[in-house]
């Protein structure tokens, strides 16, 4: 017979049973387009327009197809695309994350005048939409002659971003003034107190920024093609749209191409779930 103190550890985990099962069923509808592509990917052109309902056993491949992906690296420069890609990925996680961390830390920690009204015209710059400065920016890199170069997809990230500018800002508030002040005592400037003591301090809300950044560059469509017109320099995500102009009709090495180019950010995600969650968790104010 069950004692009294055992009914609370039971009813927790049955609770916790019910909200993990509640939240299972919950993802299905989000999880099943991409559920729908990978199956997609190891089936043949037979069996993707073989019709009839969607159901859980049409989603199994039968006979399960491997080919589709060696065909699919084989018609589209895989490599060459993930190169370019990873080091537009890697130049702007570094400019935007460290100047949106000075930025930020100047509106945090520092007094100077019109400070207030300053970070409300920056969070106001985030309710502007692209396309409304689109072709005066894209106007500006021509003329500078930057067209057809990476230079307009890397110069705005060195400039920061209002969204990183403002979560930073609400953790760089967190962080104790005393550890600020013993350190200008101890004779530290202020550089020295970002760099030494403000950054340490920060590595979850600088992890998810980049985390932030990362993503938005990786699947980055529109840029690429305003400003990149040489087939060497495509991104993958142009270049997986270039393979659906080219091989439209390939459905099944399309999805293949999709999976591939979807599975680095997935994985991505799993493992800096944790520093992810902590950051999110830590910039929403004191």
């Amino acid at each position: 017979m069950a004692t009294k103190s055992d009914t609370g550890p039971r009813l927790a985990l049955s609770g916790r049973l019910g909200v993990y099962a509640a939240l299972l069923l919950l993802s299905i509808p989000a999880m099943l387009p991409l559920l729908w592509m990978v199956a997609t990917s190891f089936k043949g052109n037979a069996q993707i327009f073989a019709g009839g309902e969607l159901t859980l056993r049409s989603l199994i491949p039968s006979p399960f197809v491997t080919n589709n992906y060696p065909e699919a690296m084989q018609n589209m420069p895989f490599l060459l695309y993930l190169r370019n890609t990873l080091v537009l990925c890697l130049c702007t996680v570094v400019g935007a994350v460290a100047s949106s961390a000075i930025v930020a830390y100047g509106f945090a920690k520092m007094e100077f005048t019109g400070r207030g009204p300053l970070f409300a015209l920056m969070i106001a710059t985030m309710a502007l939409p692209g396309q409304v400065t689109m072709i005066p920016v894209f106007s500006l890199f021509r003329s500078l002659g930057w067209y057809g170069t990476y230079l307009p997809l890397i110069v705005p990230a060195f400039t920061s971003s209002a969204y990183y500018v403002f979560l930073l800002t609400q953790f760089f508030k967190t962080l104790p003034a005393e550890m600020s002040e013993a350190a200008r005592i101890d004779g530290a400037n202020e550089w020295r107190i970002f760099t030494g003591l403000v950054l340490p301090l920060s590595k979850p809300a600088l992890a998810t920024c980049a985390l932030f950044q990362f993503i938005g560059s990786w699947n980055d469509f529109l840029g690429p093609l305003l400003y990149v017109n040489d087939p060497a320099k495509y991104t993958l995500a142009y270049g997986l749209q270039q393979f659906v102009s080219h091989y439209g009709g390939f459905y099944a090495q399309l999805m293949a191409a999709a999976t591939i180019f979807t599975l680095p950010i997935i994985v991505l995600f799993f493992f800096a779930q944790k520093t992810f969650i902590q950051g999110i968790a830590t910039t929403g104010g004191k």
